[in-house]
């Protein structure tokens, strides 16, 4: 074969492998799954769909995993996302697992190599206050792609602090992240259309040093203003309104301090890509403009829903072919609108939104609906069961000419319960993901009626209050899977199980415990729990005649849901330590950890090149930074008692391991009787 016949295809084969029609703007979070605990994958990618965001970027490292890698994309299939797709070391094997997962192909995979993505990557920190204005400039482009980094705490090469917690907890200036994947999820189909740029000037003066404005213009319009400064920008705009072709003016536009805004003008309410199931609106209705970010359009049952980032209040006025019936609730209350007979426009008042990204929701009533449909009050859909939906109408012809609308991996049996109700059962396959949601909708004669947005939830979960985490630093900590928790030789301990009831009715549940050479008081324990809600379990264990060191366990869950968790128990001689190996990452690790009845230390491995964490058991408080610290190479012995550590090596110590002093409620001593040899000792 010629050069040029292998160079062809070549590229063939790289077209194909990325044949995916770009989007205008690809935003994405990094997934840094190869030093992210892998017990908490699926909870990630879960959350990361539900706040808006529907693609990931996955770098595969050097030392890369099949395994791992097509867990990934099998997790990124069921959520019905994209990823893009990177490698430290491109190879030919890494070609043949990915090249099957490809969306040319029906996977997940919409971009595969180093430059695949749209160009150009915009790079953006969670953890950075400037990447709000920074992605409100490339929105403006608009192509490309927008990479949110810094999202997760990460493990390796040691631990990274992200702008989310192991526990879920999130920073405030997530909130940017948010609002952009909400902001974008509405304007994604829209935004590349948006091709002419227009002048944005205040009404009064000139914008002040530190706040730039500009308006996109196509069959919509954006003003996207950025205030970089240190304090709030207030005041009015000038702005292009298209169908007038003249300029109008935004009042009360306000933009709080390091803050943006993306501002419609002219949105159409007739049906397409900016209004969801807006069949009944003329070429006419439109948005004429509002003061907060729209991030949806929606109309069904007569009632014009639409909802907003709304950082401070603003308003929205929209013209309309005819006055609206009402009420308008904003924000769950109802609220007085202006409507101008002259003009044909109502004007709004958009309260201030709430959480994270400042949502809010307004519903105006336009038409009382000539017929409708509702759901029942079903909240949630159990995973591995057969739920039942219930569902009413407004008279037995718009039943019988009724059908429920699900995603196509969802069966669904119809059930007529009375001429005016219709029940369906749905079972949920019992490998969907935890957490995730589905929609749901009701349509006769083509327009929807009415539609609800369920959560996926197992049965029911369990968990021992009593395990101990793996700590980083005094801040930050992971739960450590299986569960782990120490038990004196002696005495043994009280521990509580918590069963948590996801169905949405009350359930009952039998739990028994065994393992080994440990006993367990009660065994077995019946139980009743509300629904969706949690009880606890106070069961005594006992470790007379068991060895020290880790005892493996079985939580076994019967009745409603059926449930076996592993649990590991470290017995601790009385007045002694014990060393062991567990993952306490959860990356299949082995870390050692020497634990006594008042202190614990782990480290990277039995060679303890790095100390990891030295924990004071009374409060779980860890005295060493987050990132641990290096001990260096070379041979140790590490001893515990009580709560006095000493480390000896035969190498000298770093400087500086572990300043003395007090951390919180613990006095940190240090002692370093040799260049060799150090103490550590925990007190109160």
């Amino acid at each position: 074969m010629t050069s040029r016949g292998l160079i062809g295809i070549l590229l063939l084969r790289a077209a194909c492998l990325n044949a995916v029609e770009p989007p205008a703007i690809y935003q994405c979070i990094e997934f840094p799954y190869s030093s992210f605990p892998r017990q908490l994958w699926d909870r990630e990618l879960v959350w990361m769909k539900n706040i808006g965001i529907r693609n990931v970027e996955l770098t595969v490292p050097a030392a890369w995993s099949e395994a791992d890698l097509l867990t990934v994309l099998r997790a990124l299939r069921k959520l019905e996302m994209s990823a893009w797709v990177r490698a430290v070391r491109p190879s030919a094997e890494l070609d043949s697992v990915i090249e099957p997962q490809m969306s040319s192909h029906g996977g997940p995979v919409a971009y595969w190599g180093e430059q695949a993505a749209p160009q150009p990557v915009t790079r953006l920190s969670a953890l950075s206050s400037k990447s709000l204005g920074l992605s409100r400039d490339a929105f403006a482009t608009p192509h490309g792609t927008l990479l949110w980094t810094d999202v997760e705490n990460t493990l390796s090469p040691q631990f990274h602090r992200g702008a989310i917690s192991f526990s879920g907890d999130e920073l405030p200036v997530l909130s940017q992240l948010r609002r952009d994947a909400a902001l974008l999820g509405y304007w994604a189909t829209g935004i590349g259309g948006l091709t002419q740029e227009h002048i944005v000037h205040p009404v009064v003066g000139k914008l002040p040093e530190g706040v730039s404005a500009r308006q996109l213009v196509g069959t919509a319009s954006a003003v996207s203003i950025v205030n970089r400064t240190g304090t709030p920008y207030r005041g009015e705009l000038r702005v292009f309104y298209p169908p007038a072709k003249r300029n109008i003016a935004l009042p009360t536009v306000e933009v709080p301090a390091r803050d943006a805004l993306w501002l419609p003008v002219n949105i159409p309410l007739v049906k397409g890509q900016f209004c969801k199931n807006c069949d009944a609106f003329g070429n006419d209705d439109s948005l004429v403009y509002a003061t907060s970010e729209l991030t949806s359009i929606e109309y069904e049952n007569g009632i014009l829903a639409l909802e907003f980032n709304a950082p401070v209040a603003g308003e929205v006025v929209l013209h309309l072919a005819k006055e609206p019936s009402g009420p308008l609730l904003a924000a769950g209350k109802p609220r007085e609108f202006d409507w101008d007979a002259a003009t044909g426009r109502a004007r709004l008042p958009i309260p201030a939104g709430r959480g994270a990204a400042s949502r809010v929701r307004i519903g105006l009533a336009l038409d009382p609906p000539e017929s409708s449909a509702f759901f029942g009050d079903a909240k949630v859909l159990i995973i591995g069961v057969t739920n039942r939906i219930a569902t009413t109408y407004s008279s037995q012809k718009v039943a019988e000419r009724s059908r429920l609308r699900v995603p196509d991996w969802l069966k669904t049996t119809p059930h007529v319960t009375s001429p005016l109700d219709i029940s369906y059962d749905v079972p949920v396959p019992t490998d969907a993901l935890h957490g995730d949601h589905v929609e749901l909708a009701l349509e006769a004669d083509g327009v929807q009626m009415g539609h609800t947005r369920l959560q996926l939830l197992r049965p029911a979960s369990l968990r021992i209050r009593e395990a101990v985490n793996r700590h980083f630093g005094g801040t930050t900590d992971l739960p450590v899977n299986p569960p782990l928790v120490p038990v004196d030789e002696k005495a043994g301990r009280e521990i509580n199980v918590t069963i948590r009831n996801n169905y949405p009715e009350i359930k009952n549940y039998v739990l028994e415990l065994s393992g080994g050479e440990l006993d367990f008081s009660p065994s077995r324990t019946e139980i009743s729990i509300a629904a969706s809600s949690e009880r606890d379990v106070s069961i005594r264990v006992f470790a007379q005649g068991a060895k020290p060191g880790i005892h493996g366990a079985v939580m076994h869950l019967a009745g409603a849901a059926t449930l076996d968790t592993p649990a590991n128990f470290v017995v601790i001689p009385r007045g002694g330590a014990v060393g062991y190996v567990a993952d306490f990452d959860g990356e299949g690790t082995a870390e050692y950890a020497i634990e006594s009845p008042k202190a614990r230390a782990v480290f990277s491995s039995e060679k303890a090149e790095r100390w990891l964490e030295f924990v004071w058991k009374d409060s779980e408080r860890d005295v060493l930074p987050e990132t641990g610290i290096s001990l260096g190479p070379g041979l140790r012995s590490i001893v515990l008692k009580d709560a006095e550590l000493t480390i000896e090596q035969n190498t000298q110590f770093p400087p500086a391991t572990l300043k003395p002093g007090k951390q919180g409620d613990v006095v940190v001593q240090v002692q370093h009787p040799t260049p060799n040899r150090a103490v550590y000792t925990l007190s109160r």
